[in-house]
């Protein structure tokens, strides 16, 4: 493989890496208002970092959904795992503030508010009837700094509730604001509800226009809360490609082909040290090495290596190099942050700045369920069960089986599973996706983008892999059969309680008897 062509990690349905040769992706179609694509050896990148990079990915069990990289402009590696892809959106979890953030950036540069507004001051019909000194000093900036004042995080007390807002201002702010860190996504929220309250439009709405239409970032959505109110710290779903764009306009403070569409100061403050996380050196690692303890923004993380980020929990990351002229987006599914963090300054920083090498790049792949393809031959027809009362209110489940695949149905609701292959469907799952947050989650059961595939153990265990491709998070299903006893018995581990050997899932499991 040439050294003058750049890299994709997706070709005829496989996650495989091809090449791209004069800045065109082979067999992809350009969409309108994407970056410019370049080589990585035209813009001094060395791809065998790059290579170095996702091996050291998939060693340390990181599971990336997808990879961009950006430099003076262009594009010059990207990569999506199938079943993930360029088209799809992603959920952010705390990536979203960063967009928030903006949001008061714009307001600002419209002389709509200021940073040093009082928060009360917007919500005179939501306040306690006691305003306590703390609360009545806290400042736009102070929740923009994560310096509220509360000593306890108050995200879960709102989205228990159906006022957000009030509760927020109920809470006790125990610090005078501005002096203390506390990480706290109520208080983002409080922005996103600032914003709606000056210009009647959510923050969604209100971006539109200023951030979304003039970069060409489409098909994003955004959670509510019960007022319908944007829930501004978590809820964003976006494409890969919108996170590049948002940290490229960052890096080229505000100015979007040629004009200045956010303001080079309102970057500037955004981005730089406005407060110190608490914390400091550990036996394992010393604070100078925690891109955690670097000092915090509006919004924003100050990085090692002289750069500044937006992140989402389990790895949704816009990390901005100033000094490398670069942008790095991955989103995924990720339990050790930081260690993905490490892995980014010890492989993909010296790409900037090591003379390009050749690099023959593998396949990559998110991985299958574990097991045989072959359906037991006594299984191999199609088989209902009458389902035992359960928590889900699921009443009946089918199984069908085929060659390359098992139609999986619960009442109404069916998923395709692919042996050996992941197979895309849209079903209603109750409890499902998975979700670190309950606020914001859209009311009822509705239909979730499902990627799915199925594997068998040689004692009549079935494997399903859920994954809902537009988050980061994934459902493992196990059905065990007895023909004995003409029964089945499914288990739920959905991932995030896979992360945490101490946690559980909520689900019970669910117990069959056949009829069919």
């Amino acid at each position: 493989m040439s050294v003058s062509r750049r890299f994709f990690l997706q070709h005829a349905g496989l996650p495989v890496l091809a090449c791209v040769s004069g800045g065109r992706l082979l067999g992809a179609k350009k969409e309108e208002g994407a970056l410019p694509r370049g080589s990585a050896e035209a813009e001094g990148v060395d791809p065998q970092s790059i290579l170095s990079f996702l091996r050291a990915v998939e060693e340390a069990g990181v599971e990336l959904h997808s990879f961009m990289v950006v430099r003076h402009g262009r594009v010059i590696a990207e990569g999506w795992w199938e079943p993930y892809g360029p088209e799809f959106v992603h959920s952010m979890y705390s990536m979203s503030k960063s967009f928030t953030s903006t949001a008061i950036g714009f307001a600002v540069s419209e002389r709509r508010l200021k940073v040093d507004d009082r928060v009360v001051s917007f919500f005179p019909d939501e306040v306690p009837w006691q305003v306590t000194e703390n609360l009545g000093a806290m400042r736009v900036r102070d929740l923009l700094t994560m310096s509220a004042g509360n000593r306890k995080d108050p995200t879960q007390a709102c989205v228990q509730s159906e006022n957000w807002v009030r509760t927020f201002l109920a809470q006790p702010v125990d610090h005078r604001p501005g002096t203390q860190f506390l990480y706290n996504s109520a208080a983002t929220y409080m922005c996103s509800a600032i914003v709606q309250r000056l210009t009647g439009q959510t923050v969604l709405e209100y971006l539109r226009p200023r951030l979304f239409e003039p970069l060409g970032i489409r098909g994003m959505r955004w959670e509510t809360c019960p007022r319908g109110i944007n829930t501004g710290g978590w809820g964003l779903s976006i494409q890969t490609e919108g996170l590049a764009k948002f940290g490229l306009l960052f890096l080229q403070k505000g100015k979007w082909n040629g004009a200045q569409i956010l303001p080079e100061a309102w970057v500037d403050e955004a981005t730089r040290f406005h407060i110190q996380q608490p914390g400091g050196d550990k036996p394992d690692r010393a604070k100078a090495d925690n891109d955690w303890l670097q000092g915090y923004g509006y919004q924003f993380w100050r990085c090692r290596n002289g750069g500044f980020r937006g992140d989402g929990a389990f790895g949704q990351f816009t990390i901005v190099l100033p000094r490398e002229e670069a942008v790095i987006v991955m989103t995924s599914e990720n339990k050790n942050m930081q260690a993905q963090l490490d892995l980014v300054w010890r492989h993909l920083l010296p790409a900037f700045s090591t003379k390009p090498r050749p690099a023959v790049f593998p396949a990559f792949r998110t991985p299958l369920p574990e097991g045989g393809t072959a359906t037991p031959p006594a299984l191999a027809a199609k088989r209902t069960y009458r389902l035992d009362p359960n928590d889900l209110g699921i009443e009946s489940i089918s199984f069908e089986f085929t060659a390359d695949r098992c139609r999986f149905t619960a009442d109404a609701e069916s998923i395709p599973c692919g042996f050996g292959t992941w197979l895309r469907s849209e079903a209603s799952v109750p409890a499902a996706p998975p979700r670190l947050i309950s606020g914001g989650r859209p009311p009822g059961t509705p239909k979730s983008k499902i990627a799915a595939a199925a594997a068998w153990a040689e004692d009549r265990t079935l494997t399903m892999t859920w994954r809902y491709y537009e988050t980061p998070h994934r459902d493992t299903v196990t059905c065990v059969f007895d023909e004995t006893e003409g029964t089945v018995a499914l288990t739920f581990l959905n991932s995030i309680a896979a992360m945490n050997p101490s946690a559980k899932d909520s689900r019970r499991p669910l117990l069959g008897k056949l009829t069919a």
